[in-house]
């Protein structure tokens, strides 16, 4: 069994049970997210292993059915390799608006619970439930309403873990899934918490699972009994203190609801290398309108621009300058982008992917400045709004630059826009679709 599969395998799914003691953090994470939307309006497919995403040479996976799973399929793979695993797999093209709406008819449910609702992507987002009691009942029964509504009103699944802390919330409903509801009570934490393994920290990838295994630390409950000094010298003063506290079920994070997207970016994984330097600029200047696009539709505008240039050999490198004010234009961000890519040594380097984000997000109220480089301060950006509006009224791609109106060179894979919004991405924060 793999290591995703031993931290994602299916736990306990009991109904509400009596004792929510101190377990005011919710996490919802809807099932297999994707393929379930796409599921409602082909339910002959239920049962069958179905995948979602790019369907090219280079494509990959998004989201995978539990059915297919049970081959070892999981999002991120490779598309080819996921096939080779479960031949039988039906693959579907991705449909992000379908998904951000049905996202949008989750979250309006949340929000008819409690204010106090931070979303970490399309499918889950922490609650904050102490303040609903006396309208809606105890923490377990609220979350047990949640999912009786999910599944009522949109016909889709959501597993639910209640704790004392977000990272417990987290864990628990990882540990009832699929369509389960998981209370962690606050007595219960360590009997909950010591016997998984350390790899369901937060924090533990593969290279410092393998240290903790090299002091003999396979559980949290051992890993718990180490004194933090010692932690701290073999792995830093920072992930020492952090993974202690974990060990102990202690995270003094709030549920955040106003919190802001921490970067905005997409990126593309090309069936077919990219060589040429101007084939480049066309494919950085189309990344820079759709992250623009999705900055100002969010409110937001960011300092910093990134550019990521992936070789054929999977090596990555990546670029960023920060700008001296804030910006959600798209020519800012192509401008600094095709300049980052210049910079890098990488032209007539052939290139796999290219992804374009910009971080340091802020608001973008009425009184910032906006940076427009050498343009007129306003002229870009009320033409990109422009943009935006016919965009609504008569569909992306109504209006855009001319250099994007002759297709590309090369066939893209179709499907590994990340188009992430939140830490991680992501698209979304994380690329798992659980």
């Amino acid at each position: 069994m793999s290591r995703k599969q031993q931290l994602d395998r299916p736990g306990p799914q009991p109904g509400p049970p009596a004792d929510d003691t101190g377990c005011p953090i919710l996490h919802v994470d809807m099932d297999a997210f994707f393929v379930s939307v796409e599921l409602l309006e082909r339910p002959e497919l239920r049962g069958a292993p179905v995948l979602v995403g790019g369907t090219g040479g280079r494509g990959v996976v998004a989201a995978a059915s539990y059915e297919a799973r049970r081959f070892g399929v999981h999002s991120a793979m490779p598309m080819s390799r996921a096939l080779r695993l479960c031949p039988r797999a039906v693959v579907l093209p991705p449909a992000h608006a379908k998904y951000a709406e049905a996202s949008r008819r989750v979250r309006e449910i949340f929000f008819s619970f409690t204010p106090l609702v931070e979303p970490l992507a399309l499918d889950e987002a922490f609650l904050d439930v102490a303040g609903a009691r006396a309208l809606f009942g105890r923490p377990a029964e609220i979350a047990a309403a949640i999912r009786r509504r999910v599944v009522g009103e949109l016909g889709l699944t959501c597993s639910v873990g209640a704790a004392p802390t977000k990272f417990l919330a987290k864990l628990a409903s990882t540990r009832c899934k699929p369509d389960g509801l998981l209370v962690v009570p606050a007595g219960g934490v360590l009997d909950f918490l010591h016997p998984l393994p350390v790899a369901a920290l937060w924090g533990v990838g593969e290279r410092t699972e393998e240290r903790l295994r090299r002091m003999g630390l396979r559980t949290v409950g051992e890993l718990a009994r180490v004194p933090p000094e010692t932690l701290r010298r073999e792995l830093g003063a920072a992930q020492g203190a952090r993974l202690h506290d974990l060990a102990w079920g202690r995270d003094a994070r709030r549920v955040s609801p106003d919190g802001p997207d921490k970067s905005v970016g997409a990126e593309e994984t090309f069936e077919t290398d990219v060589v040429e330097p101007e084939e480049v600029r066309r494919e950085l200047l189309r990344l820079a309108e759709k992250v623009g696009e999705r900055l100002r539709t969010g409110a937001n505008r960011g300092r910093t621009v990134s550019v990521k240039l992936r070789k054929p050999d999977f090596s990555t490198i990546t670029r960023s300058r920060t700008l001296p004010e804030a910006t959600d234009v798209s020519r800012v961000i192509y401008i600094t982008a095709r300049e980052l890519y210049e910079a890098s040594g990488l032209e007539r380097v052939p290139l796999r992917l290219i992804g374009v984000r910009v971080e340091n997000l802020a608001g973008a109220g009425p009184e910032a400045r906006q940076l427009a480089l050498d343009e007129p301060e306003h002229g870009w950006r009320e033409a990109e709004q422009a943009i935006d509006e016919a965009a609504r009224r008569f569909g992306r791609g109504a209006i855009r630059p001319a250099a994007l109106i002759r297709p590309p060179s090369g066939p893209r894979a179709g499907g590994r826009d990340t188009g992430g919004q939140g830490g991680g991405a992501t698209p979304m924060r994380r690329t798992a679709d659980e």
